[in-house]
């Protein structure tokens, strides 16, 4: 019988009275600690989880974002970075070149989103979390800017977090900092950075209620982070994309190189009874060669972010970074990233996997049958209401035998019984639903044997739920 750790219901209240402007030299007047901060955080509007998104220069206004950043000495324009957006690929991909500029002795900022279990897994420092009390110190240095504009036009939640990350990195004098973008590009707070080299990953359909229902109308708002003179890497992309980026890159004056064509990449997959199933890749330019290089990550799409993140290491080198290619690859070896692929328990088998768009959704069903030996393939599944449905419900069908649909653990997760019905309409096939992640696993977990693996998936929140459920126990026998 499969047993789950006690959950705990956790909330994060608001205030219960408007935030009053208090001098800050007055320690009294600040934020005590970090969960007192997470709750005053809470009164944010917080996109990642609302249920209707405008996406408009009101609700995105850069001009806010610069103010904010204005009022604490524009920590952005103190340190330099690595600019990385796209659909499919931005969280590995920034991972990936992290660990190799880490590897190669820099000090280097990371910041992504969204979390898993921690707010603070978002702001690192070679490979380490943002400490609580730094966080609470930033943020009270941020609240007079804050209580300023609470009324009229108060920033976001991500706003806000976006602007302890850069005070974070400029006070820690980072030498670089790799910076994933939250939504789109053009209107994305992180937008004001300006980059040594910009990234774009692959780009398909995905929050098309806000960023446009085709590729072309989405590659325009990813294509808002190419800057005048700043070079551009980008991976593989469809006709219609390329020709977004490439016209937009012209436009601003930027050169723009695409992996597999500009520079040479190749990848291929393999298996060994030495190293099992994994993908190697090669990609050679004028100053560096990379060959046959196994990627730290499994599946096929991982090549593709790896050889994007070798071009902008690449890239570096050219801009005047200096970098040991063997302790870079080193760093490499050593990524590992939590939601992604991951195993929580052993017994029965459990993975969770962030994969929230029908792209990511076919690379994650056939990274599992690629890399994971098993009878039956159950999977539970949750996402948000105005993610690409049916394009994931199709992907799952090819892959699945048994489907559970449960909420993704956010006010935009789609309602569990209708995506069942849904699925049935779809494929013809029956499924089960469930309102919790905790009722879903304990149903696949009734019926699953020693041979099958048991996928949760749909979305990183519900990935973050499920791996709350099996903290702080051995991960053999759940």
């Amino acid at each position: 019988m499969l047993k789950l750790a006690k959950k705990t219901k956790t909330s994060i209240p608001k205030l219960s009275k408007p935030v009053t402007k208090k001098r800050r030299s007055t320690p009294s007047s600040g934020l005590k600690g970090y969960s007192t901060a997470i709750r005053f955080l809470g009164n944010f509007t917080d996109y990642e989880r609302s249920t209707r998104v405008g996406y408009n220069s009101f609700n995105f206004n850069l001009t806010r974002m610069q103010k904010l950043l204005s009022a604490v000495g524009n920590p952005h324009r103190k340190f330099q970075s690595v600019h990385i957006a796209g659909t499919k690929g931005k969280g590995s991909t920034s991972h990936m070149l992290a660990n190799m500029l880490e590897g190669s002795g820099f000090k280097v900022g990371l910041y992504t989103s969204p979390h898993l279990i921690d707010l603070r897994e978002r702001i690192m420092i070679n490979h380490e979390m943002i400490p609580e009390p730094m966080f609470v110190k930033l943020l009270n240095r941020l609240l007079p800017e804050l209580r300023k504009h609470l009324e009229k036009s108060p920033p976001t939640f991500f706003e806000i977090l976006t602007c302890v990350a850069f005070m974070y990195f400029a006070e820690e004098e980072v030498d670089l900092a790799v910076v994933e973008v939250g939504l789109g590009g053009r209107l994305d707070c992180t937008n004001l950075i300006k980059p040594v080299v910009s990234a774009i990953t692959m780009i398909g359909m995905d929050h098309m209620n806000i960023l446009g229902n085709t590729v072309e109308k989405i590659a325009e708002e990813k294509a808002g982070i190419i800057k005048s003179g700043v070079p551009v890497i980008s991976v593989p992309q469809s006709p219609g994309v390329k020709e977004v980026l490439s016209k937009t890159a012209k436009t601003n004056k930027s050169s723009i190189r695409y992996t597999g064509e500009d520079i040479d990449f190749s990848y291929r997959f393999e298996s060994s009874r030495l190293t099992g199933p994994h993908t190697r890749i090669c990609l050679t330019t004028p100053r560096s060669k990379y060959e046959h290089l196994p990627v730290p990550l499994p599946g096929e799409h991982q090549a593709v972010n790896c050889g994007l993140a070798l071009a902008i290491l690449d890239t570096l080198k050219e801009k005047g970074f200096k970098i040991n290619d063997q302790l870079a690859l080193e760093g490499l070896s050593r990524t590992r990233i939590g939601g992604r692929m991951e195993l929580i328990c052993e017994d029965p088998r459990i993975l969770i996997d962030g994969a929230h768009n029908p792209a990511s959704m076919e690379a994650l069903i056939r990274t599992v049958g690629q890399h994971i030996s098993y009878d039956s393939m159950l999977v539970i599944f949750g996402c948000a209401m105005d993610k690409d449905v049916d394009g994931m419900l199709d992907q799952i069908a090819l892959g699945a035998d048994k489907v559970i649909f449960t909420k993704n653990g956010t006010m935009r997760s789609a309602d569990p019984e209708e995506l069942s019905q849904r699925f049935e309409e779809r494929t013809g096939r029956m499924a089960q639903w469930a309102n919790t992640v905790s009722d879903a696993i304990r149903i696949a977990g009734s019926v699953a044997t020693r041979g099958d693996i048991i996928c949760i998936t749909g979305s990183f929140y519900l990935a973050g739920e499920a791996k709350k459920l099996f903290m702080g126990r051995p991960m053999i026998k759940a």
